[in-house]
């Protein structure tokens, strides 16, 4: 399964200890040169750098479609555009994504795009953690944004 990454599952999933979630659902991830830079410039103390500087599951890909890069980040920032045309030179099976213009972008360009949220419902369902909430939680306490109903509903779709 080819997984691409922008920045925000693994800088969201580092900061709280859990990135370890995306290696036991996908086996690898992938991110563009610009998620890369963009986790570099959050800072040396981000869990995300060490992450990204010595796991080698997360792989660094660089992009080639300038054209298509160009159009994309007219509407969106580096890291997002970078993620969706590398999702799509590599035909990817699953673009992981937050940010609703992107996701947006990334379902025109006919990408299967899932947010954190639907990475914490698919460990669920995989196994991969026993609960939800806990790790929901501790994002929204790290500063990760759900709206309440999206919280009451992410929450029944995993029964809990």
């Amino acid at each position: 399964m080819i997984v691409v990454s922008d920045t925000s599952p693994i800088s969201n999933l580092a900061a709280i200890g859990q990135l370890i979630i995306l290696q036991q659902l996908y086996s690898e991830v992938i991110i563009p040169t610009a998620v890369y830079q963009e986790l570099l410039d959050s800072g040396a103390e981000d869990p995300a750098v060490l992450a990204i500087q010595t796991l080698d599951w997360i792989q660094v890909c660089s992009v080639t479609n300038a054209v298509l890069l160009q159009s994309l980040q007219a509407s969106l920032d580096a890291g997002e555009a970078e993620a969706i045309v590398l999702a799509v030179e590599l035909a990817a099976d699953r673009l992981l994504m937050d940010e609703r213009r992107g996701r947006q972008q990334a379902l025109q360009a006919g990408l299967k795009v899932t947010g954190l949220l639907g990475v914490l419902l698919a460990a669920k369902q995989q196994r991969v953690i026993a609960t939800v909430q806990p790790i929901l939680d501790a994002l929204i306490a790290n500063r990760f944004w759900v709206r309440d109903e999206l919280y009451a509903e992410v929450l029944r779709l995993a029964g809990e």
